[in-house]
Parts: C-alpha cells; structure tokens; sequence
C-alpha cells in the first residue's frame, strides 16, 4: 500500500525549516517606530476603500427604500403579536 501525497509520517525536504537560517521577529514591522505604524495603517485603509464598489444614488435609494419597507413591516407585525399576546393574557388571568 502506498502512502497519501502529502502524508505527515514522511514530511517533504522543501517542508522542513532548515535550522541555519536566522528568522527575525516581527519581519518588516519590527524596527518601525509607533507613527510610522500608524501612518502604514492609515494608508493601507485608504488603499482598501479605493477598492470599494460604492453604489451610485439610484441604487442606495432603493436599498434605503427595501430597508424602511422592511422595518416598517417588522413594526406592525411585532405590534399585532405584542396586542394578541396582551388580549390573550387578559383573557387568561382576568
């Protein structure tokens, strides 16, 4: 029987670590100091939002339009449920 590609009982030569090789910590955010951190961080945001698809008016007005349509319609469906569960106390304690 033959083993599974990738099995673990005999690890691939290119898998292993080799011991001799210094790893430093933290990579290339280890010497930087807190702002330029920080300034890293703000650009990366900005890069980010660029990607962004924002939606144009017509489409955020229907979306806007759906959401208030729907809340409205969850309000008078817990309203109905809240009022049939007040009768139907009454009606059982008094």
């Amino acid at each position: 029987m033959t083993d599974a590609v990738g099995s673990i009982d005999m690890p691939d030569a290119q898998d292993e670590a080799p011991e001799s090789k210094k790893t430093r910590k933290g990579g290339k955010r280890g010497k930087k100091g807190p702002l330029k951190r920080l300034a890293l961080f703000y650009r990366q945001i900005v890069a980010e939002l660029r990607k962004v698809v924002w939606p144009t008016r017509n489409q955020l007005t229907t979306y806007t339009t759906v959401v208030i349509i729907f809340v409205v319609i969850m309000i008078g469906l817990v309203t109905v449920i809240d009022y049939g569960l007040d009768n139907a106390a009454k009606y059982v304690f008094g």
